[in-house]
């Protein structure tokens, strides 16, 4: 019962992340899992689409920019909405919103009915991710790498079901298979209804805090509000969306077209090539977790810089090796490239801690938004280059990881 959970602790204290951070955290990691399993529905279904429907790679590469932007661009405005005017009840609706999206693509006839499916997909995502990293704000006390890890690796987890899905399900039973995907909106809604009791008892907590900083800064006292709009806070948010916006336009291109390179290179068989990406998200997950435990010890700051650029070497190699080699080199880059995931939505609530919507929506949100844009551009590349040549170029696009180290320490004004 959600009575279990107490919702008297006040948002980030030691009491309450000694005593409810657990069942919070588990709960909102698994509909995280629920929500992006029904967004991996759509690359998982890529293969089965271009068959079904007909579809060029700039048609993918269109349905990825749907996706993509309506799950992510929205955030942002959804978070900086519910930064001033939260609402608990906006959880369940967004995964409503993802059912109808599941349906719609199940009996989707034709590539415009597939774009407003997915749609409804990337609105509901939309509407839940902002959300979902406020109750992991609330719960984290002080292991926001930890917490922000945990909520990560459900959604990474979801993710790299993708694979097994298209390799079980899609494959096998073809466009009407993604009927299945329902059952995960059922899933998350039911746990949602669980969690929202707390969830209610948390925003009033945080209106009654926030209510005494803003009448203790309009007597004239300092608080954290200064950092928010501080020049080089904005500049820092910025270069951090930037590099996030570069990390999704390599994730796009490896997850939405990776599978088709397998196949054309290696012959491998759609089935077979879904190992691969599988090991890319798998061990993403993985690296999540380790990432957020790692962020809490180093530095923020720091993680970002290793998680991209540690990746670039095997990024710039893996359109050259031979297929063994593929698994080990792909599974090794998955873990250091997604080991970053979470903390730079960390690095953002840092930046911006009078905002934890916005910089939630911005870094997993604008960020890959922008990304969904390499998705159309590598599409339309791989119509006119070849894929061979779009997976050989994209291996660079980890350099932009070096641009981390111009992010100003996190750990300074502890010292």
């Amino acid at each position: 019962m959600a009575s279990t959970v107490s919702t008297r602790a006040e948002p980030g204290s030691a009491r309450d992340a000694s005593l409810a951070v657990m069942p919070v955290l588990l709960c909102i990691s698994f509909v995280h899992m629920m929500n992006d399993s029904m967004q991996a529905v759509v690359p998982a279904m890529f293969t089965v689409l271009e068959k079904s429907l007909s579809l060029s790679f700039a048609q993918v590469g269109w349905i990825t920019f749907a996706l993509n932007m309506t799950s992510s661009v929205m955030q942002p405005v959804v978070g900086s909405y519910t930064d001033k005017t939260a609402r608990p009840y906006l959880l369940p609706l967004g995964m409503c919103l993802s059912l109808i999206g599941m349906v719609g693509i199940a009996f989707a006839p034709a590539f415009w009915s597939v774009l407003l499916a997915v749609m409804f997909i990337g609105l509901g995502s939309s509407i839940f991710h902002p959300e979902g990293s406020r109750v992991v704000y609330f719960a984290a006390g002080g292991k926001r790498g930890l917490a922000q890890s945990i909520y990560q690796v459900g959604g990474n987890a979801g993710s790299s079901l993708a694979p097994l899905m298209a390799a079980a399900i899609f494959i096998p039973f073809g466009q009407h298979g993604a009927i299945w995907g329902t059952l995960f909106a059922a899933f998350a809604i039911a746990a949602l209804l669980w969690l929202t009791p707390w969830y209610k008892g948390q925003l009033n907590a945080w209106r009654e805090k926030s209510e005494a900083a803003t009448a203790k800064r309009k007597a004239g006292a300092a608080g954290v509000a200064e950092l928010t709009n501080h020049p080089r806070a904005l500049f820092a948010m910025t270069l951090l969306v930037f590099i996030v916006f570069g990390r999704s336009w390599y994730h796009s291109g490896i997850s939405g077209f990776y599978q088709f390179y397998l196949i054309d290179h290696y012959g491998l068989s759609k089935s077979s090539a879904q190992i691969p990406l599988f090991l890319f998200l798998a061990a993403g997950v993985a690296g999540t977790f380790f990432g957020g435990v790692m962020a809490d010890r180093i530095g923020l700051k720091k993680m970002i810089v290793l998680s991209i650029v540690g990746a670039l070497p095997f990024s710039l190699a893996l359109p050259y090796v031979p297929l063994w080699a593929v698994y080990p080199v792909i599974a090794i880059m998955g873990f250091i490239l997604l080991s970053g995931f979470s903390v730079a939505v960390v690095y953002a609530q840092h930046l911006l801690p009078t905002k934890v919507g916005m910089a939630s929506g911005l870094t997993t949100g604008l960020a890959f938004g922008m990304g969904a844009i390499g998705a159309v551009v590598l599409g339309k590349a791989a119509d006119v280059y070849g894929m061979s040549e779009v997976m050989r170029t994209i291996g660079v696009l980890p350099l932009v990881g070096f641009l981390a180290m111009l992010l100003p320490s996190d750990r300074k004004r502890a010292a």
